[in-house]
Order: C-alpha cells, then sequence, then structure tokens
C-alpha cells in the first residue's frame, strides 16, 4: 500500500519524503488554508520535492469552471492530480481531464455506487473517506471493502485512495483490506511506530546499559 501525506506543510512533507515514507501527497483548501500560502506557489514546492501524485483540488463546483481550474493545476507539474468533488458536474470534469490524460482524483466518496460511478468516468483516484463515516456510527472500513470488490469483479483501474485516515489502525486496516493507497495527516503516520511495548522494552534496556556501563562510540 501507498502512503500518501495529508497536508500543506513543507517541512513535514520534507522530513517523511527523505525517509522514504511519501509516495504522494494530497492537499485540499483546507490545508492550503492552514498553510497560510498561496495555492499555486505551494502546490509548486511540494511538487517539487515529491516525485509522485500530489493532488489539488479545484475550488469551483460548475464543470466548466473545474475543467478549467484543473488545466491550470496541472500546468503546475507533471505529478499534478487534479481533485475534483463526487458531484455530477465533478463527474463531468473528471470524465474531460482523464480524456486528456490528466490525472484526476475524485474526493468526498461516501458509498460505492458514488465510486463506481468515478471509475466509469476514469478516475485515476477514488477517495472514500474513513473518518467522517466513523464519525455518523457507520463502518468507513466497509466501504474500503466494498469498493475493492466491485473494482476487482470488473477490472477497474482506479485506485482507492483511502481518506479521511484517524489512526494508525485505519493504516493498518486498508492495508488488510487492499486500499491501493491510503492518505493520513503525518501525526498518524508516525504513530504508527509506536507501541506501549516498545516503550517498556527499550526502557529497560536503556536500564540495563546504564547499570552494566556499556558504551559503543
Amino acid at each position: 500500500m501507498k502512503f500518501f501525506v495529508d497536508t500543506a506543510e513543507i517541512d513535514a512533507i520534507r522530513e517523511l519524503n527523505d525517509l522514504g515514507m511519501v509516495d504522494g501527497v494530497t492537499t485540499n483548501p483546507s490545508l492550503i488554508k492552514k498553510s497560510g500560502r498561496d495555492i499555486l506557489e505551494v502546490t509548486r514546492e511540494i511538487c517539487s520535492i515529491v516525485s509522485g501524485p500530489v493532488s489539488a483540488e479545484v475550488t469551483a463546483v460548475d464543470a466548466d469552471t473545474m475543467i478549467a481550474e484543473g488545466r491550470k493545476l496541472a500546468e503546475i507539474a507533471e505529478n499534478i492530480a487534479v481533485k475534483v468533488p463526487l458531484t455530477w458536474d465533478g463527474l463531468k470534469a473528471c470524465k474531460v481531464l482523464s480524456d486528456e490524460g490528466k490525472m484526476v482524483n475524485v474526493t468526498l466518496c461516501f458509498s460505492a455506487n458514488q465510486a463506481l460511478l468515478a471509475a466509469k468516468a476514469g478516475a485515476t483516484f477514488i477517495s472514500p473517506f474513513i473518518g467522517r463515516l466513523d464519525d455518523l456510527n457507520l463502518d468507513g472500513l466497509e466501504l474500503i471493502a466494498d469498493i475493492r470488490e466491485i473494482y476487482d469483479n470488473y477490472g477497474f483501474e482506479t485506485n482507492i485512495l483511502a481518506a479521511s485516515i484517524r489512526t494508525a489502525n485505519h493504516m493498518s486496516e486498508c492495508a488488510k483490506i487492499g486500499a491501493d493507497v491510503a492518505t493520513a495527516p503525518p501525526a498518524v503516520i508516525k504513530a504508527m511506530a509506536n507501541h506501549v511495548l516498545t516503550d517498556k522494552g527499550l526502557d529497560q534496556f536503556l536500564k540495563d546499559i546504564k547499570d552494566a556501563g556499556i558504551k559503543i562510540v
């Protein structure tokens, strides 16, 4: 499973990229706002750091303007994936942009039917939102499994990009189900390294090292 980092913070992206933990980046208007930078400027810098897909989201809601914005965003770099919402207009924009050879990430997916439509429209990525479904006491991971089954049934090439990841457990469960990609905030990716028994074992090792006066260099 590929890891995308869900942020527009350059330092966080650079740190994870240097460790080989980033296969791509997802952004959205909220993350761009949080960064405090111009959307075109920060997106261009992210694309210069990461070689994989960088999702940049349109701001329009009608198909024609989405298409125009998508074309402009795609000019930033070859690894731009134009991000459009899963609305009927978004699907129209997806079809046009995909037919032009551009990567398209269809976002805000909350049902298997929506994912099926996105695949039919030629989406490169479909982004089902796990955490937001969980917030409504629905099973976000079940949606990932449903989409995986449907796509495998018919050989759709659209990548399942699990989004709205809230916990490290979400990451491992998505990997078991077979999501192609999971996008998560930097803190969640780092939390995957944590385990109480690792901490306990390390504390014991450090105590023994101190008691034995062990030095390597």
